[in-house]
């Protein structure tokens, strides 16, 4: 089973194993985030977007295991926004700690009680894996 892993890897044939892995991996970053922006009160209308593109996400990654047409259709689609709305994330959070009093002068204390400058790149990286699906070979093909 290692074996056979490892050669559709060489081989390029990871397209259910991407997809799978988006699937398995939008939902609780959703529910995470969730969490992350329950504690700032969803004082931004764009905190709602990855929760409310989590779940529709983790359903082509499903879709994209079983059917290489969702593969190459509907999972590339939402990863890409998926993964658009983390770059928007990583604006709005470096924008988010300037706001704080003080900005980057006071770098030690906004960067540790503003929001996490690096965390929106995590949809960035699994809307990625759900692009990447796309351009991968299935494996057993």
């Amino acid at each position: 089973m290692i074996r056979r892993a490892v050669e559709n890897l060489r081989h390029g044939r990871v397209q259910r194993s991407l997809a799978a892995a988006t699937a398995l991996s939008a939902l609780p970053l959703g529910f995470e985030i969730y969490l992350e922006h329950f504690k700032g009160s969803f004082g931004d209308r764009w905190m709602w977007t990855p929760i409310a593109l989590s779940p529709p996400l983790a359903a082509a990654g499903v879709a994209g295991v079983v059917s290489e047409r969702a593969a190459r259709t509907w999972l590339p689609a939402l990863g890409a926004l998926y993964a658009l709305d983390g770059v928007v994330g990583v604006v709005t959070h470096v924008r988010g700690v300037l706001r704080k009093p003080g900005g980057m002068r006071e770098p030690l204390y906004n960067l540790v009680m503003g929001p996490p400058l690096l965390a929106p790149g995590s949809l960035a990286l699994v809307g990625g894996m759900g692009v990447l699906a796309a351009l991968a070979r299935r494996e057993g093909d």
